[in-house]
């Protein structure tokens, strides 16, 4: 008896495991099924345009014509044309206006309205300071040029508090141009990161602060032992969309210089455009695209690496 027993208990076992499994593959047949769709999507509109662009890169190409092959001279032409170089170096200057003000200026918004705004008062100043993601770039590029023309707002500020001799189209100087354009950026991204900041400081523990405050820390100290490590996520966030926005500018920049005065604006996103609707380059404008590619994942990477080893810590 006990002998039958003993060799029934394993096969019912197994049978138990085996039906365990079965509805585990199952299950995980399901899951794939749900995700296809999004996956097919995802490969059609965005898997497969990158490996075209990969592909057109190597080849000479005028949109119409037969393709030439030309392995990486593409490549070697947007390393080697000064031109171009100074296209990427002008995403890398807008990186200090479109990511280092936003994140700067919207920690301190958020640190303030945390300390002095509250209630109604704080849902009012974080809608009217998101208000600029919700404008389209089209409208904000063309409100933004007609006040920095010579008889725009900010001119006719500075002539009223008498310093005209600093007026000047600021879009259309040539030294001021790109530091106007990443002014625009600025503006429209701050709301962005005060809204994301400002989440992520109502998610920190009041009772830190209090704390801190019976221990004689003053706001600096609050801001820095407390504030600062308690948004590291929502600071990554901040920096990897601001960076992102620098690097792949094209909107603003076409809407209000269309790259000039000269070149003065010349971005990459812009500098792609021309190159393959206008000069009819495809091949070198895809070069140019897949070196884009590869800065934002080298600017990104590192930030996501820096954001994840501190919450190890």
């Amino acid at each position: 008896m006990l002998s039958s027993i003993s060799e029934t208990t394993p096969r019912a076992t197994g049978a138990l495991r085996a039906l365990t499994n079965k509805r585990a593959r199952g299950l995980h047949l399901q899951g794939w099924l749900f995700v296809l769709p999004a996956l097919a999507a995802y490969a059609a509109f965005v898997l497969w345009p990158i490996v075209q662009v990969v592909r057109y890169s190597f080849y000479n190409w005028d949109g119409v014509a037969a393709a030439r092959w030309a392995g990486l001279a593409n490549y070697g032409t947007v390393f080697s044309n000064n031109q171009l170089l100074t296209v990427i170096g002008h995403a890398f200057e807008l990186i200090l206006f479109f990511s280092g003000i936003p994140v700067v200026l919207g920690l301190a918004t958020a640190t303030v309205m945390r300390r002095f705004v509250t209630g109604r008062l704080s849902s009012v100043a974080r809608t009217v300071l998101f208000l600029p993601q919700v404008i389209p770039l089209v409208a904000a590029g063309i409100a933004w040029s007609w006040m920095m023309s010579t008889t725009g707002a900010i001119d006719e500020v500075l002539n009223n508090v008498g310093l005209r001799s600093l007026s000047r189209s600021w879009l259309g100087d040539f030294g001021t141009a790109l530091p106007a354009v990443g002014v625009i950026g600025a503006w429209v991204l701050l709301g962005l990161c005060t809204v994301l900041l400002s989440a992520g400081m109502s998610k920190i523990d009041a009772t830190l602060y209090e704390a801190a405050q019976l221990d004689g820390a003053g706001p600096f100290r609050e801001f820095v032992s407390i504030t600062l490590p308690g948004l590291r996520q929502e600071i990554s966030v901040c920096v990897t969309v601001t960076v992102i926005a620098a690097l792949s500018a094209f909107d603003i920049v076409y809407i209000s210089t269309v790259g000039g005065p000269g070149f003065a604006t010349m971005v990459p996103g812009l500098e792609i455009y021309q190159l393959a609707f206008l000069n009819r380059q495809v091949g070198l404008a895809s070069a140019l695209a897949v070196v884009l590619m590869a800065l934002v994942i080298i600017c990104i990477l590192p930030i996501q690496w820096a954001a994840r080893r501190g919450d190890q810590q």
